[in-house]
């Protein structure tokens, strides 16, 4: 029995996953598994040369009785740049939204009720197979989508934390794959991670990698910050995509507030209202205070920028908006949400 109300972002089994292999030129059949392990050679360039990448979103059990999946072709689309980056063959958009709408019904018990503020997680996944030992893109290529019951991933919009720059650090390199959904950006940061919580951060912001001067993203979210009335995120080629900061911007539009996407001196973290990370997995997780220090365990600061103890209200007003809109509360007037 899942205790739906206290959800935290781990795995749990479910029913199935769905799947494809691309071989010999060709997607083959969708596949339905209840057995979530695969095999594949060992000597694939997945597991020694990171040929890999992944999507997230989610679907949402609604009031009215109907299951709302959030913007599953923006993913498409991010998955099908990420593939085109590592030269690996990736789904169309309409096999990739098909296959979502696929393991979403077929897990449709796991999605967590309403009113739990909780929802099923989704898990696109496309990896190099096939056995080689050059470090070339593979071409043989696996497709598949896993799905979970997840709560907040970490901090929430009602738990304000306290992030680090990392200046010893980069997350992705200067004209590298920081802009694309690889495990490699994600692998890149842990160790970061690892020293931050060990000094009581539990986020980390990255800086561009270049000259260290602007603010890029944290480690698995993007950064927005919140003044005059003004929605502002960074502008830069090392930063993914978040569709969630995407649809932010928009919603900012749609409730009369300015949005600027351009490039954030660290300085400016002194003139902001609010600071925020938003992502699929946290949505909007505010941020109470920055520190700039030489390095993250070390005593000496460079500065330290505080902001409320409590979520902003703007901040507040974009994500009541949002999720309003995912869970089918607000009126969806994009057309972002596939109804089933």
């Amino acid at each position: 029995m899942i205790e739906w109300n206290s959800l935290g972002f781990n795995y749990i089994k479910t029913n199935t996953m769905v799947c494809s292999h691309y071989k010999d030129g060709q997607w083959g059949p969708v596949e339905s598994r209840t057995d979530d392990n695969i095999t594949i050679s060992a000597l694939s360039a997945s597991l020694h040369y990171g040929v890999e990448c992944f999507e997230g979103l989610k679907a949402f059990k609604c009031k009215d009785g109907k299951i709302r999946i959030f913007r599953p072709d923006e993913n498409a689309k991010r998955l099908i740049r990420s593939a085109t980056y590592l030269g690996i063959a990736a789904p169309s958009e309409e096999m990739f939204v098909e296959m979502v709408k696929q393991v979403v019904l077929e897990n449709a018990d796991f999605i967590p009720p309403h009113d739990t503020g909780a929802s099923l997680y989704i898990r696109p996944t496309l990896i190099g197979v096939g056995p080689q030992l050059g470090v070339k893109p593979s071409v043989e290529a696996f497709f598949m989508i896993m799905v979970a019951p997840v709560g907040a991933y970490a901090g929430g919009i009602d738990s304000p934390v306290k992030a680090v720059i990392a200046r010893e650090y980069d997350r992705a390199a200067h004209k590298g794959s920081g802009s694309y959904k690889v495990g490699g950006n994600y692998a890149a940061s842990l160790f970061a991670g690892l020293e931050a919580k060990r000094a009581g951060y539990p986020g980390v912001l990255y800086l561009d990698p270049k000259e260290h001067k602007y603010i890029d993203e944290f480690s698995s979210s993007n950064f927005f910050g919140i003044k005059d009335n003004t929605y502002i995120t960074p502008d830069s080629h090392t930063v993914l995509p978040s569709i969630t900061n995407k649809s932010l911007e928009q919603v900012a539009k749609d409730l009369g507030y300015k949005t600027e996407r351009r490039p954030i001196p660290v300085e400016e973290l002194a003139t902001f209202e609010e600071v925020g990370e938003c992502g699929t997995a946290v949505v909007i997780t505010p941020v109470n205070q920055v520190d700039d220090k030489p390095s993250i365990e070390g005593a000496e600061f460079n500065a330290v920028y505080k902001y409320a103890k409590e979520c902003g209200p703007v901040s507040r007003k974009l994500y009541n908006t949002l999720v309003g809109i995912q869970r089918g509360e607000i009126e969806d007037t994009h057309n972002w949400c596939v109804v089933l």
